[in-house]
């Protein structure tokens, strides 16, 4: 593989590239018009306009892409994650094409994004699965007579879908119909599926998942978990690993779970297998990203192993040079996304002109990004502006780097999550590992963070009301 062509932008795109490079691969970057002056677009050998800012014109646009990669002779597409990453009909048009598609088979992403036949297809394996229908389901009735057999809380979820979208809490039969009716309609709204499943609701859970890594002649290894019980509106902010909960047997158990959950599907590269673990520490099979996550950054700080690297070396039909009882987990990792959101406000994005963008660095920080300070967060994208990443001999060590690493980041022009990760990294619930994916509503309110800020500014100012002091003394000392 000389040429590999990324399809997709920001740090992501960056993040391969860089690997790409230190294997003498030579890469290629694609970008919408408001992306023409992105860092990304500058980071690589070469770089081909695709189309209009929106990204169904430009990013999502599959033949485009493909027209692009056979034009410039190039051998494979990277797709990172989001966009057309865990497209499957992309994926089989690339494989069609005769070009590389670093990532699973089209047969495999088509099975596990379909959640419905995702726990079909694990069912062989005794993998433990939440309580609930293996079908989907749009009649009301119907709905009603199995969340009754479930048990309430129960819980409304699209089958084709993630992210949380078309997905929905219901604590009694009177909230169903009108519930029912919003996640189909989200669903419908989001993936263009509105059949949605029911499961009963784990109260209390924890969101930990095991990173796999598989090749073509068999091999298939877990690289250990990732906990991301962190989150905001069922989407992950802060993620570590390893878990401050797993016991070595649970993730041994866990971690064969995942590779059998990987077998299943016949899985080929890096992927992700995520479970819910209640507050009895049964864990429970949840769904597989078929991709590249978001916080893989984590699991290359704990075990010294570059996952796009491997996705490479994979694509390129290698045998993993890595077995499983080679792997061990050193030290401890923490991640922050960076999201141009305010937390202040419900988490709403808050897109605008980076006026100042300071970096944090130093030793076992680690920052991905894919924005210049000057540059505007645009409105059609995803939000996040970056992940900032910190590594410690332990747990403790790696929140106070990331404590500090929060303090050294300076954005203004827009609001960002960096507030609410040093809320986090500095509350007694994360510190003590005694936290679940309830963190935000049990903990977290805007007011406890304006409080907090008020505070820290109140002790700004009187540090720098008692320098401003010293340094008159030392002034009037006479000669």
């Amino acid at each position: 593989m000389k040429k590999i062509l990324v399809a997709n932008r920001g740090e992501i795109a960056i993040r391969v590239m860089k690997t790409a490079k230190k294997m003498g691969i030579a890469t290629v970057a694609v970008y919408s018009d408001i992306d023409r002056n992105a860092p990304h677009v500058k980071f690589a050998d070469e770089a081909i306009n695709i189309g209009g800012n929106p990204s169904n014109q430009s990013y999502l646009l599959s033949d485009k892409i493909i027209e692009v990669a056979k034009k410039l002779n190039v051998d494979g597409i990277h797709p990172g994650y989001g966009f057309l990453s865990e497209n499957a009909d992309f994926a089989e048009k690339v494989e069609k094409n005769n070009l590389i598609f670093i990532g699973p088979k089209s047969k495999s992403i088509k099975m596990m994004g379909d959640k419905l036949a995702a726990k079909d297809a694990v069912k062989n394996y005794d993998i433990p699965m939440v309580p609930g229908i293996d079908e989907a389901i749009t009649n009301v009735e119907k709905a009603k007579k199995i969340a009754t057999e479930i048990g309430f809380p129960i819980l409304i979820k699209a089958a084709a879908g993630g992210g949380g979208k078309g997905m929905r809490i219901v604590e009694n039969i009177k909230e169903l119909p009108s519930q029912m009716e919003r996640a189909i309609s989200e669903a419908t709204s989001a993936f263009g599926d509105g059949s949605v499943f029911i499961e009963k609701y784990i109260s209390s859970p924890r969101h930990i998942e095991i990173q796999v890594l598989a090749d073509t002649h068999g091999n298939v290894i877990h690289l250990f978990e990732r906990e991301c019980s962190i989150q905001r509106r069922h989407q992950k902010v802060v993620e570590e690993a390893p878990s401050s909960v797993l016991t070595s047997e649970m993730r041994q158990k866990m971690g064969e779970a995942a590779i059998n959950v990987a077998k299943s599907c016949d899985y080929v590269g890096a992927g992700t297998v995520e479970f819910l673990v209640d507050s009895k520490m049964n864990f429970y099979f949840l769904e597989m990203n078929t991709r590249l996550q978001v916080e893989h950054p984590v699991t290359e700080f704990i075990t010294g192993i570059d996952l796009v690297e491997q996705q490479i070396k994979v694509a390129r039909g290698e045998k993993l040079s890595i077995l499983q009882e080679d792997l061990k987990i050193n030290g401890h990792a923490i991640e922050l996304r960076v999201y141009a959101e305010d937390s202040l406000n419900d988490f709403l994005p808050n897109v605008g002109k980076l006026e100042t963008y300071k970096i944090p660095k130093g030793k076992n920080i680690r920052l991905d990004d894919g924005y210049e300070e000057g540059m505007e967060i645009p409105i059609y994208y995803d939000p996040m502006i970056s992940k900032l990443v910190t590594y410690g001999k332990n747990r403790i060590e790696a929140i106070q780097l990331m404590i500090n690493a929060i303090e050294q980041y300076i954005i203004k022009g827009v609001e960002t999550t960096l507030p609410f990760g040093k809320f986090v990294c500095e509350h007694k619930a994360f510190q003590t590992g005694k936290f679940d994916t309830h963190f935000v509503k049990n903990y977290y309110s805007a007011d406890k963070l304006k409080s907090k800020l008020k505070e820290e500014a109140k002790v700004a100012a009187l540090i720098g009301l008692k320098m401003y002091l010293e340094d008159k003394k030392i002034l009037r000392i006479p000669n």
